[in-house]
């Protein structure tokens, strides 16, 4: 469809691919906030382990140090047994809060509560077991003392641990809370924002394309119910705009071609009648013709002027019904090369002899061959030529403007300095019998342009450069004639 081909296309898929970015967007930008809220619930879970793992182990340690104050007070060593049970278990947790440290801290923390229930176990077998068989009250008490210290110290690295396990957790769920805001927030925002992009990407589809084809449609049924006047906008800067050009193009076509059929209609009447009563017209004609010549020979003063005008006007006869034939007869017989210059000089030197051109200045320029019959082109340029001097005036200018055409057509384009016609007048320009001038038969311009289009060319008519018409006869190449 030429430079515009593909433009609507391309704006309703730009328009598709944007909101569908949006979109992906939208849902890339979920998808994110979800892999971060998983991660962060993932880290939340692992912090609530170790704290759980750091809570378990100081409940751990508070039993092994109730197992070594029942030891004290029983004096006997019956909690030997749930004292080891405690201290194994005490040393599981240890290694797992080892495993889960998070840094070198925590790693060190874990250390010292090994090293220090390592110490705590030590003194209760070697020191403080012995002293409560022995009954060694005062070793006891001082067994008891540094038991205490090391549970203490236990504790206090438990509760350290426990409590920075606590505000990691706390800190995670700030994070997973301002994430989880954050993303419910964004989410309406874009949800909502592609909501209101695809209602726009609607409203810019309905006025890019439906509204459009819309028109085209209304015109497409205007045009099929045969209104020729019919014109579709031609706005839209895509496809469906130079789709409107085209149908008012084709329109204008069918328009001016439905104008020629009626015109060639019209010819055609004129010349089936021209042809059936143009003999019996010719006759009669002839024989006023002749006796009106006779008699002049004859009369003298009054009488031969009054002749004379009969004879003028049965001449007159003559010439319509020669022009009627003419346009029952266009263009008949063979063609051959016509060079256009030749025949344009020619057509001048007859007018110029015939004093048809006055003091009109003509001038032919440029080179050109047509395919024609050389008689019935001769004729039109005659018609051509005469027509412009005659518009001009005296003193005027008639140019006389040859061109070739690149496939082997050509062009004659004559010009006149005079006032040009009126757009009503140039409408009429071609019909039988329509004239501008005070005299003449109307059917010079008629018969031309049937013998142009009998070559398969026609005549056009606008402004030419010399401010009066311009009367284009265009020739097509060669051909056979009609």
């Amino acid at each position: 469809m030429g430079p515009v081909s593909g433009t609507t296309t391309r704006r309703v898929l730009l328009a598709f691919g944007a909101l569908v970015a949006l979109f992906a967007a939208a849902s890339a930008y979920a998808l994110g906030r979800l892999a971060d809220i998983h991660e962060g619930t993932r880290a939340l879970r692992e912090v609530g382990g170790r704290a759980r793992e750091a809570r378990e182990l100081a409940t751990a340690v508070r039993d092994q140090y109730a197992h070594l104050a029942h030891t004290i007070i029983l004096g006997n060593d019956s909690h030997r047994h749930f004292h080891t049970e405690a201290r194994a278990r005490v040393e599981a947790l240890t290694q797992r809060l080892a495993e889960h440290a998070r840094d070198a801290d925590e790693r060190a923390a874990v250390a010292d509560i090994q090293a220090s229930g390592d110490a705590l176990d030590t003194l209760y077998r070697d020191t403080l077991l012995p002293a409560v068989l022995a009954k060694d009250a005062g070793a006891v008490e001082a067994a008891h003392g540094r038991a205490l210290e090391w549970v203490s110290r236990i504790q206090a690295r438990v509760d350290a641990l426990t409590a920075d396990s606590d505000a990691s957790m706390a800190a995670f769920e700030s994070h997973v809370g301002a994430v989880e805001r954050d993303s419910f927030r964004w989410a309406l925002l874009m949800l909502g924002g592609a909501t209101l992009f695809a209602a726009g990407v609607g409203v810019y589809i309905g006025n890019s394309v439906a509204r459009p084809v819309a028109r085209l449609s209304e015109g497409a049924a205007r045009l099929a119910r045969g209104d020729l006047d019919v014109r579709i906008p031609e706005d839209d800067p895509g496809e469906l705009g130079h789709l409107a050009a085209q149908l008012n193009r084709m329109t204008g076509a069918l328009r001016e071609h439905q104008a020629r059929l009626v015109q060639h209609e019209k010819l055609a009447g004129i010349g089936r009648l021209a042809a059936g009563v143009a003999h019996e017209i010719n006759n009669p004609l002839g024989v006023i013709l002749g006796y009106v010549r006779l008699l002049q020979r004859r009369a003298e003063g009054a009488l031969a002027e009054d002749l004379r005008v009969v004879e003028e006007e049965a001449v007159r006869c003559q010439d319509i019904v020669e022009g009627l034939l003419d346009l029952a007869r266009p263009g008949r017989g063979p063609l051959e090369p016509v060079a256009l210059r030749d025949a344009c000089e020619e057509v001048v030197s007859r007018l110029r002899e015939a004093t048809k051109l006055g003091a009109v200045t003509v001038e032919v320029l440029g080179e050109g061959t047509a395919w024609a019959q050389a008689p019935r082109l001769r004729q039109v340029l005659l018609n051509l030529i005469k027509n412009a001097a005659e518009a001009s005036g005296e003193g005027g200018r008639v140019e006389v403007r040859i061109t070739g055409d690149a496939d082997g057509g050509a062009r004659v384009a004559v010009s006149d300095s005079g006032p040009g016609m009126t757009p009503e007048a140039r409408a009429r320009l071609f019909e039988p019998f329509f004239t501008t001038k005070p005299s003449g038969t109307g059917l010079g311009l008629a018969v031309s342009q049937a013998i142009a289009e009998a070559h398969g060319g026609r005549i056009d008519v606008d402004t030419g450069a010399l401010g009066g018409a311009r009367f284009t006869l265009s020739l097509p190449a060669r051909q056979e004639a009609a």
